[in-house]
C-alpha cells in the first residue's frame, strides 16, 4: 500500500513549538490527530498510544495562529486545510467562541481496499461499518478513485464537510475522476444527495456519514432507482445498526410482528417477533475492525434476518497480510475451512 499525506502542510497551520516536537517525534508516520485546548498542553494521538508534545500550555494566541491559517469552519464545526485531506474541527464556548482544535491527519492510502476488489467491482451497493477513526472514509477515498479511474463509472461524490476530496473548490487527487458535490449546510446532505440523481446522472454514488433518518431514506430513494450507492454509517457491526432506530432503514428497517400459534409453534418462538420490513437500501455489508481486517456480510438481507432469527450468523472475515513484495488476504468463513487469496 502506498500512502500519501501531505503532512507538511498540516504542520505549517500549528503552532511553531508545536511543529518541532512533532519533527523530532520518531513516531509521526503513525500519528493520528493533535489536539490544543486551551490551558492544556498539547497533545499527539498515535495509533497505539497519546503523547504531551510540550510543558508549554496552550494560550489564546495558538489557538488564533492556527484558525488564521485554515479554512472556514462550518455549521457543523470543521474547517480544512485547501488541497489536502487534513481536516480541523472546533469545540466551542457558551459565547461561540473556539476554546479548542483537532486536528485530524488526513492520508489517501492506495490499495487500501485490495482486500475487497472483487466487491467493489461487482454492480452492488455497498455499507460499510466501523468505529470512528478506523479507516472508513479512507477506504471509501480510493473505492472512488478505482470505481472512476480503473473501472470508467461516472462516479459523484456528496462530500458534507469536504473530508472525501478536501478543502476548496478543486478536488483533491486522490479521488481519481470522481465529481464532488459540496453541500453548504450538514441538515441538507439528503437533499444533495437527490439532486446528484436528478440532475447529474450518476452510475455510482458516494456519501460519508450517513446518520439521520431523512438521509437513510434518501439513500433508499437512491438504491430503488438503480444507482450503486457506497455509504458509511458509525457503528461497530450489522447488531448495533439494528438497535439504531434512526439509521435501521438501511437495512431494511425493523418492525414487530404477532404472528399465530401454529407459526409460532413452527418457528420455536415467541408469538411477538423482530422482522425486516423491507428490503435493505445496500446489498452487501463490511464491517472494518482495523485497516486490514474486515468482517464481509455479502447479503445484508439475509445476514439481518439470521439476526433476528437469533440464527448463527455467517459470514466471512479477510485479513489483509501482505508486504511491499506480495499481496496475501486470508479468508476465513464463519463456517468453512481456512482459505488463501493470493
Amino acid at each position: 500500500m502506498l500512502i500519501a499525506e501531505d503532512f507538511e502542510n498540516l504542520l505549517k497551520v500549528l503552532p511553531q513549538f508545536v511543529q518541532q516536537s512533532l519533527k523530532d517525534d520518531p513516531s509521526i508516520d503513525s500519528l493520528v490527530e493533535v489536539v490544543l485546548d486551551l490551558g492544556r498542553m498539547p497533545e499527539a494521538r498515535f495509533l497505539d498510544k497519546p503523547a504531551f508534545l510540550s510543558d508549554h500550555l496552550i494560550v489564546w494566541k495558538d489557538i488564533d495562529f492556527l484558525i488564521k491559517r485554515v479554512g472556514k469552519f462550518s455549521a457543523d464545526n470543521r474547517a480544512g486545510i485547501e488541497r489536502t485531506l487534513h481536516r480541523i474541527s472546533s469545540i466551542r464556548n457558551r459565547e461561540n467562541v473556539i476554546i479548542g482544535l483537532t486536528c485530524r491527519v488526513g492520508r489517501a492510502v492506495l490499495g487500501v481496499i485490495s482486500i475487497i476488489r472483487d466487491l467493489v467491482e461487482e454492480d452492488e451497493s455497498i455499507l460499510i461499518l466501523g468505529k470512528p477513526g478506523v479507516g472508513k472514509t479512507t477506504a471509501i477515498r480510493e473505492i472512488s478513485r478505482i470505481l472512476s479511474d480503473e473501472l470508467g463509472k461516472r462516479v459523484i461524490i456528496i462530500d458534507t464537510s469536504n473530508e472525501i476530496a478536501g478543502d476548496g473548490d478543486i478536488p483533491h487527487p486522490a479521488i481519481g475522476s470522481a465529481r464532488r458535490m459540496q453541500v453548504s449546510h450538514p441538515e441538507l446532505q439528503h437533499h444533495v444527495m437527490i439532486e446528484a440523481v436528478e440532475n447529474h446522472m450518476p452510475q455510482v454514488i458516494i456519501i460519508d456519514e450517513i446518520s439521520t433518518e431523512l438521509e437513510a431514506l434518501a439513500a433508499r430513494t437512491i438504491a430503488e432507482r438503480g444507482v450503486k450507492l457506497i455509504g458509511t454509517a458509525h457503528g461497530n457491526s450489522l447488531e448495533s445498526l439494528i438497535k439504531n432506530p434512526t439509521l435501521s432503514d438501511l437495512i431494511g428497517g425493523i418492525q414487530y410482528v404477532t404472528l399465530g400459534d401454529e407459526e409460532a409453534r413452527h418457528r420455536g418462538t415467541q408469538k411477538s417477533v423482530l422482522e425486516r420490513k423491507a428490503r435493505p437500501a445496500f446489498k452487501i455489508g463490511l464491517e472494518i475492525s482495523d485497516p486490514k481486517t474486515w468482517a464481509i456480510h455479502p447479503n445484508i438481507e439475509k445476514a439481518v434476518d439470521q439476526i433476528l432469527q437469533t440464527y448463527r450468523l455467517e459470514h466471512q472475515t479477510r485479513i489483509y497480510k501482505g508486504n511491499t513484495f506480495r499481496q496475501v488476504v486470508e479468508c476465513k468463513f464463519s463456517n468453512l475451512e481456512n482459505l488463501y487469496v493470493n
